[in-house]
């Protein structure tokens, strides 16, 4: 993303190619104003995917760069460019299921949320917080 570009190695957590090969971006044919039906895969779970982080980041000396507040600070600016992807289409065109959305329009969707998931299970994972078990809570 373009605001990645411009940040310091240390503050991103996966390079581009790493993200992009993670990406689980759905091109499914869908009929006009019919809601997909989201369904998530098995792998890899939260603490598969903590865990990979943290390899990744210890592997580059990046955990004192990962405080939370750091982290926390990242993780805003990930969001604001997810909210980018809805900027200026309407609630029409972005209706359950984003009917009229090109295949672009989705993995770049889905890249963006990915970069918010990693950076909050990041974010947890140095905040000692165990995330599922938070989420069940508020449930």
């Amino acid at each position: 993303s373009a605001a990645q570009a411009t940040q310091p190695k240390a503050q991103v957590l996966m390079p581009k190619r790493a993200r992009e090969a993670e990406s689980c971006s759905s091109s499914k044919s869908r009929r006009s104003g019919e809601a997909a039906a989201a369904t998530f895969s098995a792998a890899p779970n939260l603490e598969e995917l903590r865990g990979s982080l943290a390899a990744f980041a210890a592997a580059r000396d990046w955990d004192q760069f990962h405080t939370p507040r750091s982290l926390a600070l990242a993780l805003t600016g990930e969001v604001g460019e997810l909210c980018e992807c809805f900027q200026w289409r309407g609630d029409a065109a972005c209706a359950p299921g984003l009917p009229g959305w090109t295949d672009a329009d989705r993995t770049h969707l889905g890249e963006e949320m990915a970069d918010v998931l990693m950076y909050l299970v990041r974010l947890a994972d140095r905040s000692g917080i165990d995330l599922p078990a938070a989420c069940a809570a508020k449930l």
